[in-house]
């Protein structure tokens, strides 16, 4: 186990996926000079319970991820805007107070070893549910993207797909804790079969509306 900075969020951190951040608040400005000064990562972890700026410190859920700085702008007033990836899934044993923002005793939480073979096979059996997900929202005009190719690692592919999935962080927060890489892909498929089908009752109840403004023209 080791001392992490921690940084709460109302967003959910994955493995390889990018979080770009505004630093403006005096404790997490302390935080950044702090990691930059010895080249050390802090974590995101998603808010449980309090706010994300200003007033006391917000309590965390217990699995996060580390974050590593990979660009850093200065801004006036010592505020800063940096890029930040995420690197390893780490679970909080405790937390200390010493410093203006929190401190976690964390350990890191890696999958374990699992089949790649079956792994593959369960992250294509997610893909098509995530290139329908995408069209349909396209056709909504929620959102203008491209098709989400296979990743060679079917675990991060299922990290970007759900970063894509459009659901309330408690719920992306529920993927990160997940102990297997199966067990990720598996709920990402439920999760994609379900907001599927609102997704295309929506759709079909715009398109009956549309129908039916046309016939009264």
């Amino acid at each position: 186990m080791f001392d992490l900075p921690l940084f709460p969020l109302n967003t959910v951190l994955f493995p390889g996926m990018p979080l770009p951040l505004h630093i403006f608040e005096e404790r997490y400005k302390r935080l950044l000079r702090d990691c930059l000064e010895i080249h050390q990562p802090f974590g995101v972890v998603l808010i449980r319970k309090g706010d994300e700026a200003n007033g006391p410190l917000a309590e965390p859920h217990e699995i996060g991820c580390t974050a590593h700085i990979v660009d850093f702008q200065p801004l006036n007033d010592g505020r800063m805007n940096i890029i930040t990836l995420g690197e390893n899934r780490f679970r909080i044993h405790s937390l200390h107070y010493e410093f203006p923002y929190l401190v976690g005793k964390v350990e890191l939480y890696p999958f374990p070893e699992e089949d790649s073979d079956s792994l593959t096979l369960l992250a294509r059996q997610l893909t098509s549910s995530v290139q329908r997900y995408i069209q349909i929202l396209n056709e909504m005009g929620v959102l203008k993207k491209d098709g989400l190719n296979l990743a060679d690692d079917p675990v991060v592919f299922a990290y970007l797909a759900a970063v894509l999935l459009q659901v309330p962080a408690d719920q992306k927060q529920v993927f990160l804790g997940l102990e297997r890489a199966s067990d990720l892909l598996k709920a990402l498929e439920k999760a994609y079969h379900r907001e599927l089908a609102l997704l295309r009752a929506q759709l079909a109840h715009g398109r009956r509306e549309d129908e039916a403004a046309r016939s009264l023209n």
